[in-house]
């Protein structure tokens, strides 16, 4: 559900890029940025350091990078950072989607091995 709220929110980040209105764009930007920061924030402070070994700190690392692309584009008001954020995170969502799935069969589906 974080991961779904953040790619919202970056999907409205990204149609105030679209507004006209100098304005209303930047507050709209803004606002769905510092919302996704808020989720990115909540994600990395969920995670057990101590005992997810490497896959805590990658995730911690990519979380510090996509909140650090979302500063930036939030300072410059520029697109790309927001796009490559939401990206990112619609690949995390889509792992942690399908990696849920495989855990209802007792044994791994073919794809599930083949990843």
């Amino acid at each position: 559900m974080l991961f779904e709220g953040a790619i919202r929110s970056l999907e409205r980040a990204e149609m105030g890029f679209q507004v006209d209105d100098p304005g209303e764009s930047n507050e709209t930007i803004h606002n769905n940025i510092h919302r996704t920061q808020e989720i990115l924030h909540e994600l990395n402070m969920g995670l057990d350091l101590a005992n997810g070994g490497k896959l805590a700190e990658t995730l911690r690392a990519l979380y510090e990078y996509i909140a650090r692309r979302l500063v930036e584009s939030n300072l410059r008001k520029s697109v790309e950072g927001v796009t490559e954020a939401r990206r990112h995170l619609g690949v995390l969502r889509d792992a942690w989607a399908l990696m849920l799935q495989g855990q209802g069969s007792p044994e791994p589906s073919g794809s599930m091995m083949a990843a």
